[in-house]
């Protein structure tokens, strides 16, 4: 059975203050997650984590190389949005379920149904195939 995003975890999940950790956030400009993530920290008022290989800094947010690497005082955390390809997702929701995240988002071309039903299995909230940016004006946010 394929996923289907639920209108009302998107909105709560867009709502309600918390840390996402953003992973594939990086420095390059010209990448979705590069302004998605200034959307998510400045226009919904989130935390973010960048989590990317080297562990850089982005947007003046300390950066990890992996979710597990994300210290104690920094969780928990509440969505891990998935800005990597559909092949290297199943992985960071692995991932996600282990740190006891509450949500995973697979952004706009991130499709995973196996890794989807192991994060609801899991009890996290899953959105997948869309974006927080694309989806605030049916919230008007």
């Amino acid at each position: 059975m394929s996923h289907t995003n639920d209108p009302a975890v998107i909105e709560r999940l867009m709502r309600t203050k918390g840390r996402w950790a953003i992973v594939g956030l990086t420095t390059n400009e010209w990448r979705a997650a590069y302004e998605t993530s200034l959307f998510i920290r400045d226009r919904l008022g989130m935390e973010i984590i960048p989590v990317n290989v080297p562990g850089d800094p982005v947007h003046g947010e300390t950066g990890y190389s992996t979710l597990a690497g994300i210290p104690a005082d920094k969780q928990p955390i509440d969505v891990v949005d998935c800005f990597v390809n559909s092949e290297k997702v199943g992985a960071v929701v692995d991932q996600a379920i282990a740190v006891g995240a509450k949500a995973v988002w697979l952004q706009l071309g991130v499709i995973d149904e196996a890794a989807a039903q192991r994060a609801k299995d899991a009890g996290l909230d899953v959105v997948m195939n869309t974006c927080p940016a694309q989806q605030a004006w049916k919230f008007d946010l």
